[in-house]
């Protein structure tokens, strides 16, 4: 099984979370996620400014396979996207909690809304519900 990162939150869809020490929280999809889709050829990022809704999709991975959409973990503010990705999309496929961030969100009510979120044990059985 990979290796998920005790400091993210997890939605049930894939998307990770992270609270940055300055309070606002990077979002990607997790490796597990990158895995399923297979080569990314393709990421359509939010735009720095939009409104995102927790729960509400708003961005797009794009394998050879399907279109995913990414849903936002939190609401808020996005405040940053990881244009490299435009170019190179694999970089999820290489390093999906790192480098292959997505966007980071100035969350508006993240403490209610980060208790939505599964911490990597309850991530890692839902993963593992879904295998079998």
């Amino acid at each position: 099984m990979n290796e998920i990162p005790g400091d993210l939150k997890f939605m049930k869809s894939h998307e990770w979370a992270r609270v940055e020490d300055n309070g606002t929280v990077t979002v990607g999809i997790s490796d597990h996620a990158q895995g399923l889709l297979g080569d990314l050829v393709y990421v359509e990022l939010p735009s720095v400014g939009d409104e995102v809704k927790a729960g509400n999709a708003c961005a797009v991975v794009e394998s050879v396979k399907a279109a995913s959409d990414i849903y936002a973990p939190v609401s808020g503010e996005v405040i940053s996207v990881n244009s490299a990705l435009a170019d190179k999309p694999e970089t999820i496929n290489e390093d999906a909690f790192g480098e292959g961030w997505i966007f980071v969100v100035k969350p508006s009510n993240l403490a209610e809304e980060s208790e939505d979120l599964l911490d990597p044990d309850a991530y890692a059985e839902l993963i593992e519900n879904e295998e079998h």
